[in-house]
């Protein structure tokens, strides 16, 4: 294998720059097939800076025109500079302006990192490391500046000039030529820096902030589009009223931009005053979005917008500490759509896609603390760890404070840290200063690796009235880490009667217990309950207050028991969830299942649909039978995916058969007549309505003919969709003419073909692999969208095991083969794709053993990018 330069940076090696970068100008002069770039750096030494110290500025594949220092042309001898760097061998001892020139072809910059054209549009990605792709810097998060920005263009080409900040002056230039200039005021690493020209639609609005300033609000997009943005606009101001209400945030310039671009290798990005955006996560009309894409626009229009002090205000001192922003800000987004949704059912999603991606990251060759100590190539440290268990941390230290004692901590860290890059030590400080508790323990969350696992036994003696409930944590050795430490985890809890009320108690010892509150901080726990009346059922772990695994005694019946009568709508929902996942994970590996455990759990999900006090959306999710990873995941060891589909199959049909006509019935009530809208009432019905064609679709021959009839009958893209999903998902007779009327009907819309692409990817037929290779070879496929390659490629190995685990290991290969293509042209795709290869430790011996072949192959045979390399020598390590 044949790699670029590889270096892994530690964290035990941070130290501050010996230059501080004072202020930044950059010109820029877009032409058609080459961007000009002159930046003018004013510099100074640091206090402890000795004279005679180079100054090192970053580069990536850049060239460099010119190089002046105050004013004067440096002679050859003064500098030394390639792709990857400038040098001043021994620059000034004292204040001076760096002066530099490079020259950029972006229509060229198929890595979609820096300074890049996508259909017709110049824009920038500098997160991480990609403004030292635009011109030579010290491109690191703790270089913070103000930045001033003049940019030229042809106005024909580009009649839109943006930048961060607020726009302080504008005009033309003649023949043909115009220019703008933006200024933000506020301090700012490089990776903040945006730019964008081009000739853009647009909408526009305006926001009034809490101290009476009024914002302008602007969202750009391709021509023709600026219907489909309105959603957009309205989710970014509800995004910044919730702020000013919930946290105190209140808007700083007087512009916020976002701009909608195609071919992007992130969700978004948060740049400072100007968001750029995939579109995907932009546009949205009820013939072409469903309404889990209305949802994910909300949710990431303020998660971009909330960053501004999150973030941006306060940034990261290194990437070392990116769950300081990240998960911090997941934590402000899900706590938003709480707010605007149903928090029971957000925080059913937020388990859900912890469970699906963070916790197999966890225990696998991949696994990393949420603060790293090294990496070879940061871009593949933006994880579901760094992220979503990074969301799990902040939301433990909401539970510990309580909201009041949260709110005093927040305003704090934004008291205490605006304008700075700051730590994760910095930000447990601020919240064990704000309540004096001593925090120590809990921040091994930030720095150990591991989904910790906890173990629940519990007795009653009706003699004493008294119930002991023992507790006990483990975290099972990750690369790197053999041994772990015992972590503070905060159990909400409750005990519930027989007949299905809360159960009080006289007091408990063995423990520190606050109110509902059990605090686990050792490696076993046993509390005693006094004066308990009779034998409770506890229900631990409520809202899922800890990111943990759990190990229950509790059986069957028990866990109905909670499914009927908990309390805690997420507690509810899980019991379901564990009872329905624990039948098939046994039968999948040689214990069947008994008629009276299937008649019990059938009789659980049909008491959820009858139960008026539910809403829609809530029993869409107690109904969801648990996906074939997830039960494979449960599992965990020898895993075979064939026998869990069987399993899985056999049991939907085991629970659908003698209740179909009742389930079709409650199906065709909820059909929506009213014109369509996003809103959390109609969103869950369909989400329940297509709930209960999934079951009828895999559990008995209703279901077909049903989805087909949908299909034609939709008015509104979420109906038309879980139609044809649900087909190719079971590969129904009619799939194969659902998906071609599909794509012919859709042909013209990319962000519909992503649809067409993930639904395909998924199905679990043999001839699935040999669809996807035609789709992907073929002449007008765009193999260099991301969207399009995660669409199929994502999808294939993130939801479709039986394919992609086949026991001939022809899934595996056919990854591979496209991994090794990818990466030539865009290493950031092709690494994220690779990462579904985390499950080959959890497969039996044959299907690991292919798995492994094909990785070793991909490792032998091609010159792989560092993002591939060390993706693919972790998994290899196992």
């Amino acid at each position: 294998m044949r790699t670029e330069t590889e270096q892994t940076i530690y964290l035990k090696d941070y130290a501050p720059t010996p230059y501080r970068i004072v202020s930044v100008d950059l010109d820029f002069k877009i032409l058609e097939d080459t961007t000009r770039v002159r930046a003018q750096l004013t510099i100074e030494p640091r206090e402890q800076t000795p004279p005679g110290t180079p100054l090192v500025l970053n580069g990536d594949e850049l060239k460099l025109d010119s190089v002046a220092v105050d004013g004067a042309p440096l002679v050859l001898s003064a500098y030394v500079s390639d792709a990857n760097a400038l040098t001043l061998v021994e620059p000034p001892h004292r204040r001076f302006v760096l002066e530099t020139e490079v020259t950029l072809n972006p229509a060229a910059n198929t890595k979609l990192m820096g300074l890049y054209r996508s259909s017709g549009t110049w824009c920038t990605q500098c997160e991480p490391e990609g403004f030292r792709r635009i011109t030579y810097y010290l491109d690191r998060p703790d270089v913070l500046a103000p930045f001033k920005v003049r940019m030229s263009a042809p106005k024909a080409l580009a009649p839109v000039l943006l930048a961060n900040g607020n726009l302080v002056d504008q005009g033309d230039l003649g023949d043909g030529m115009h220019y703008a200039v933006w200024e933000d005021p506020f301090l700012k690493p490089a990776y903040l820096f945006a730019l964008v020209a081009g000739d853009l639609g647009s909408i526009s609005d305006s926001f009034t902030t809490m101290s009476g300033r009024k914002v302008s609000l602007g969202i750009y997009c391709t021509h023709g589009k600026e219907n489909e943005c309105h959603y957009a606009m309205d989710s970014l101001k509800r995004s910044m009223a919730w702020d000013e209400r919930r946290f105190g945030r209140e808007y700083d310039l007087d512009v916020f931009n976002i701009v909608a671009v195609s071919d992007f290798n992130f969700g978004a990005m948060e740049n400072k005053g100007l968001n750029i955006f995939n579109d995907k996560l932009v546009f949205a009309q009820p013939e072409t979005a469903t309404d889990a894409n209305y949802h994910s626009i909300e949710r990431v229009i303020a998660h971009e917008y909330f960053h501004n002090w999150t973030g941006n205000r306060i940034t990261c001192r290194d990437w070392f500490q990116l769950c300081l922003k990240e998960g911090l800000t997941v934590f402000r987004d899900q706590e938003f759509t709480s707010d605007e949704r149903s928090r029971p059912v957000q925080r059913i999603h937020d388990v859900q896609n912890l469970r699906t991606s963070q916790f197999p990251e966890d225990g696998g060759p991949l696994a990393h603390p949420p603060r790293p100590d090294s990496f070879r190539e940061i871009n593949n440290f933006y994880t579901t760890t760094v992220y979503e268990k990074g969301a799990e941390i902040v939301r433990m230290l909401a539970t510990l404070l309580g909201e009041a004692g949260f709110r005093k901590a927040m305003d704090l860290y934004f008291e205490r840290h605006d304008g700075e890059a700051t730590t994760i030590e910095a930000f447990i400080k601020v919240f064990e200063d704000a309540s004096g508790r001593d925090l120590s323990q809990f921040a091994t969350w930030y720095l150990q690796a591991g989904t910790p696992q906890v173990g629940v036994t519990d007795s009653y003696d009706p003699a004493s009235q008294t119930y002991t409930l023992t507790l006990t944590q483990k975290v099972e050795p990750t690369p790197g880490e053999p041994t772990k430490k015992p972590l503070l985890i905060p159990v909400r809890f409750g005990l519930i009667g027989p007949n299905g009320s809360p159960m009080g108690f006289g007091s408990v010892s063995g423990g520190a217990v606050e109110d509902d509150l059990i605090l686990l901080d050792r490696d076993s726990v046993t509390l005693t309950f006094t004066g308990v009346a009779n034998k409770p059922v506890p229900s631990l772990f409520r809202g899922f207050s800890a990111p943990v695994k759990i190990a229950s005694n509790l059986g069957q019946e028990e866990l109905l028991f909670l499914a009927r009568h908990d309390s805690d709508p997420f507690n509810r929902w899980d019991a379901l969830q564990t009872a329905t996942t624990t039948l098939i994970a046994n039968a999948a590996t040689g214990t069947a299942w008994s008629g009276t455990e299937v008649d019990a759990l059938r009789q659980a999900l049909v008491d959820t649909l009858d139960n008026p006090e539910l809403d829609d959306a809530f029993k869409a999710q107690v109904i969801d039978i648990p996906t074939e990873p997830v039960i494979g995941r449960h599992i965990g060891k020898n895993v075979d995916p064939d026998a869990i589909a069987r399993a899985r199959a056999d049991l939907v049909r085991a629970l659908v058969g003698p209740v179909a006509e009742k389930l079709e019935s409650i199906y065709r009530g909820l059909e929506v007549t009213a014109p369509y809208s996003p809103d959390a009432r109609q969103a869950g019905q369909r989400s329940l309505r297509n709930g209960l064609l999934n079951l009828l679709t895999t559990g008995s021959d209703r279901g077909s003919d049903l989805a087909s009839r949908q299909y034609d009958n939709a008015t509104n893209m979420t109906d038309r969709y879980a139609a044809m999903a649900i087909s190719a998902r079971n590969w129904t007779a009619g799939a194969p003419a659902l998906l071609g009327d599909f794509r012919t009907r859709f042909a013209g819309d990319p962000l519909v073909f992503d649809k067409w692409l993930t639904a395909s990817a998924q199905a679990p037929d043999d001839g699935a692999i040999e669809r996807m290779r035609a789709t992907l070879t073929a002449p007008d496929f765009p193999r260099t969208n991301p969207n399009r390659l995660r669409s199929l490629l994502g999808s294939f190995v993130m939801a479709n095991p039986v394919q992609f685990a086949r026991a001939d290991g022809l899934g595996f290969r056919f990854v591979t083969e496209a991994v090794a293509e990818i990466d030539k042209v865009n290493p950031q795709v092709a690494s994220r794709i690779l990462t579904g290869f985390r499950i080959l430790p959890t497969l039996e011996t044959r299907r690991r053993d292919v798995g492994l072949d094909a990785l070793r192959a991909l490792k032998e045979q091609h010159t792989l990018s560092r993002n591939v390399s060390e993706i693919l020598d972790r998994i290899i390590a196992g």
